[in-house]
């Protein structure tokens, strides 16, 4: 099933516009997660709004916004009053500016989105402002509001839609300097820069995120299949310390020397394999519905199970 889109109205440049919608690009739904459990039941936690003087529960239709000016003062906002001081964006994207891409500092990048015409008109319009975006090789800056906030977002092309990032504003990112000005001014020798860059020169290549496997995420999924199964599982010994570096350049050679001997064998020729970790044990039975099995060596289970192992139905995530 297609994920609902975050975010329904128009993308404008100048006069050209056209309905679209906005969808997360991202997803952390295949992830594992909890839920918070009372130890001695058994039971699933939930959390109640309740009034911090009274105690008592209070209902959905009770509770208002209130910005805080000093202890136990508070100013109400009703949601008529902030519907009121919406803005346009809270229906249009609004192209404002142009920018290179290159003045985006990295720092300012929240999260990507996915932009699409929405519904069967408009597609022309779209593809005039995609394509103009294209052909400038520039970033196109508008405004959106998603959960009654304002944001500012950098679209670009990506295929045949528009990918767009949200940015934070300049008060939300910290300076630098106040982390960096303990630093210490040290003076790096050539020989030691060079002994840096062969280091960097083994280990370079080109960034394939399929490569890369989530460690955490795969230990998670294979202590709850062994716990299913009922296998005891057992606490490994913490990894042992690099110790200090005491000298420098002896550490770099050291480094340089460990890289060359597990230096990869030549590449051949055809469609790269994606990178396994060492020991890492593939998921046995599909945790709550989140992720498709893969076949992997079965876990003995014990030989008087109290109950029948039946996988869970779908979980949310508690509160």
């Amino acid at each position: 099933m297609a994920p609902r889109a975050n975010w329904k109205g128009f993308l404008r440049l100048s006069l050209v516009t056209c309905p679209v919608a906005l969808y997360p690009a991202t997803s952390d739904t295949e992830k594992v997660s909890f839920n918070q459990i009372n130890r001695k039941t058994g039971h699933r936690i939930k959390y109640a709004k309740v009034d911090a003087e009274t105690g008592e529960e209070v209902a959905s239709d009770d509770i208002m916004k209130g910005y805080k000016v000093d202890t136990d003062t508070y100013i109400e906002v009703s949601k008529d009053e902030l519907d009121e001081i919406a803005l346009e964006s809270t229906h249009t994207i609004e192209i404002d500016e142009f920018v290179p891409h290159t003045d985006i500092d990295n720092r300012y990048l929240i999260r990507p989105y996915y932009l699409v015409p929405d519904g069967k008109v408009g597609h022309d319009a779209f593809a005039v402002i995609r394509e103009t975006i294209r052909s400038m090789n520039k970033v196109a800056i508008g405004r959106v509001v998603l959960t009654n906030r304002e944001h500012i977002i950098a679209l670009e092309p990506l295929g045949k839609g528009l990918m767009g990032t949200l940015l934070r504003y300049p008060y939300e990112v910290r300076s630098e300097k106040e982390y960096f000005d303990d630093i210490q001014d040290v003076k790096v020798t050539k020989d030691m820069l060079d002994l840096a860059k062969h280091i960097v020169e083994k280990k370079s290549g080109t960034f394939e995120p399929d490569r890369f496997e989530d460690q955490y995420e795969s230990a998670l999924i294979d202590l709850i299949n062994k716990k299913r199964a009922g296998v005891r599982t057992t606490a490994k010994a913490a990894p042992k310390s690099g110790g200090n570096v005491i000298n420098l350049m002896d550490a770099l050679k050291r480094s340089l020397a460990t890289e060359q001997q597990s230096a990869p064998p030549a590449k051949t020729k055809g469609k790269k394999q994606p990178k396994r970790i060492e020991g890492q044990r593939e998921m046995l039975l599909p945790i709550s519905g989140k992720r498709a099995a893969k076949e992997a060596p079965k876990v003995q289970e014990p030989k008087k199970a109290e109950k029948p192992v039946r996988a869970p139905a779908r979980s949310k995530k508690a509160g």
